[in-house]
């Protein structure tokens, strides 16, 4: 018992002793001249040695501690990368030695918080010349729970942001002098790309405000033949190749198959003049496309996908090779008058055809001989308006096969093809 009653003594005695030395006083921290690179720490006292820590509050704190010697001035900068970012601190400072211990009680400065930059969310894109512009926002910052703290930077444009670009292969490369500004202006540029910004505040960095500068390549197949005015169906794939980067490693190529990337099919209406539009369209699933396109005459047909914008990505244009469709002279209708197609010998018969583009050409009326079993030419009739007829007897019972030839015609310079009816029977009793 009177062990343990000596133990308690001597333990109360030690530890009255190594708090024994007065505490420094007035403990205050402000930002260090030549920038924000290091909070000062002032304090007062009486020529003691100094101990210097970092203490968090609701926040871990960080294993930063700096002995200063006795008689030294009573100030120290703490380099800004000691402060864990997105915290609030104070700095303790007590009289003490390494070897020593502290041998006072501690003075603590006002709590400050370490607060990163705020991330910018958006950005878009649009052409400029041979660039690119880029605009970005920022959203509202968090709420601040140390409000008027003595390190809080007072003003509208207290982050920075500097611009960088990273290409397959490369590493993130910053492309320009930090600005306050929500704009960059890239005067030359082209895919594929990623634009990144590094936002800084007197804390840390973060990373944000992306823009992707994508290629694109397209394949397509257009039918060799068209009716005329039917719509053909062109179709194909779009593969679009983008960046991605990391801050520590080179970036790399991927690629890509979104539905809705715009597609125009161009032609030209005529031989030598400029390529128009002809039909709209946007991938599906997978990058693939279908898109109808109306026809009239014989022209080439290309497939393009144009430069566009959308939140955060620009993708760069790309064109299929021209391939020719050649028009075909469209069969309306051909027959007999009425539908009849069995009369009896001695009444007259009326055959017609009518055909679109409304041709003002010849045609041959054609009949089947059997015997020779080859198409024997038997009048040669005006086609006016895309239409022709002719009224005749039938003659000696039996069945008969006729057709019509229509030949090819131009149309907008270039040739169009001509078309055959089928077989038409006709039974005379």
């Amino acid at each position: 018992m009177l062990a343990v009653a000596l133990a308690v003594v001597v333990g109360a005695t030690s530890l009255t002793a190594c708090a024994s030395d007065p505490a420094p006083s007035d403990v205050a921290v402000a930002w260090a001249p030549k920038g924000r690179a290091a909070v000062l720490v002032t304090w007062k006292d009486t020529n003691q040695p100094n101990r210097i820590t970092i203490e968090g509050v609701l926040s871990e704190s960080p294993s930063y501690v700096k002995y200063i010697p006795a008689g030294d001035p009573n100030h120290w900068e703490i380099p800004t990368s000691a402060f864990p970012p997105d915290g609030n601190y104070k700095v303790a400072v007590a009289t003490g030695t390494s070897q020593g211990g502290v041998t006072s009680k501690l003075a603590k400065s006002p709590v400050f918080d370490t607060d990163g930059p705020v991330r910018p969310s958006a950005a878009a894109v649009a052409p400029q010349g041979r660039g690119v512009l880029i605009r970005w926002s920022v959203p509202v910052a968090p709420q601040d729970f140390t409000p008027n703290d003595p390190l809080d930077v007072k003003g509208t444009k207290t982050q920075r942001y500097v611009p960088m670009v990273g290409r397959p292969g490369q590493l993130l490369k910053v492309i320009g002098p930090a600005t306050t500004s929500n704009r960059q202006v890239i005067k030359s540029i082209k895919p594929p790309y990623a634009f990144q910004l590094r936002t800084t505040n007197e804390w840390s960095t973060r990373i944000g405000g992306q823009v992707l500068g994508l290629t694109s390549s397209i394949s397509g197949a257009v039918p060799p033949l068209a009716q005329f005015s039917v719509p053909i169906r062109v179709r194909g794939r779009v593969i679009l190749h983008q960046v991605g980067c990391d801050l520590d490693s080179p970036c790399t190529s991927q690629r890509a198959t979104p539905a809705g990337v715009p597609i125009v099919v161009l032609t030209q209406v005529t031989p030598g003049s400029r390529w128009t539009p002809a039909a709209r369209g946007a991938t599906t699933a997978g990058g693939y496309y279908d898109i109808g396109v109306p026809t009239t005459g014989s022209r080439p047909y290309k497939i393009t996908v144009p430069v566009y914008t959308k939140a955060g990505m620009i993708t760069g244009t790309s064109t299929s090779k021209p391939a020719y469709t050649k028009s075909v002279v469209r069969l309306a209708s051909a027959g007999f008058a009425g539908g009849d197609t069995a009369k009896k010998a001695g009444s007259m018969v009326t055959i017609s055809a009518t055909v679109k583009p409304a041709l003002n050409t010849v045609v041959m009326l054609q009949a089947w001989n059997r015997q020779t079993r080859t198409w024997a030419n038997l009048k040669a009739m005006a086609m006016r308006q895309g239409q022709t007829a002719l009224a005749f007897k039938a003659g000696q019972p039996g069945d008969f096969v006729y057709r019509f030839v229509v030949p090819g015609a131009m149309m907008f310079g270039r040739p169009m093809q001509g078309v055959t009816t089928p077989g038409l029977q006709l039974h005379v009793r």
